[in-house]
């Protein structure tokens, strides 16, 4: 599987809980999408995964990169219900960083 190197860098920030790492894989203005919510700016991107690692303690492995449409298939685990599930991550790349990330089941 073919990663972009910042996909690769969000892949190791989320199984770091390096949520700082994390965040600056996005650009200044950038938007994330998860459970019906919306996350704008790397503050709130930040502050949002951060949340995230503390609560559920998800280890991302990617499974399929789909190159053309920007989409990465990964099993994720940790203590939510359910675990593991196997999530969608929609990228809009921006300048080497991604500008939007919207998540799905």
């Amino acid at each position: 599987m073919n990663l972009s190197e910042i996909i690769t860098k969000l892949v190791n920030a989320q199984n770091q809980y390096d949520s700082r790492a994390y965040a600056d894989c996005f650009t200044d203005n950038a938007v994330v999408f998860d459970e019906g919510k919306t996350h704008n700016g790397k503050t709130e991107i930040q502050n949002w995964i951060s949340n995230a690692n503390s609560e559920y303690k998800t280890i991302m492995i990617p499974l399929d990169y789909d190159e053309k449409e920007n989409i990465l298939s990964a099993e994720i685990s940790g203590t939510f219900p359910g675990s593991p599930a196997v999530l969608q991550y929609h990228f809009e790349l921006n300048n080497g960083l991604i500008q939007s990330l919207k998540i799905t089941g």
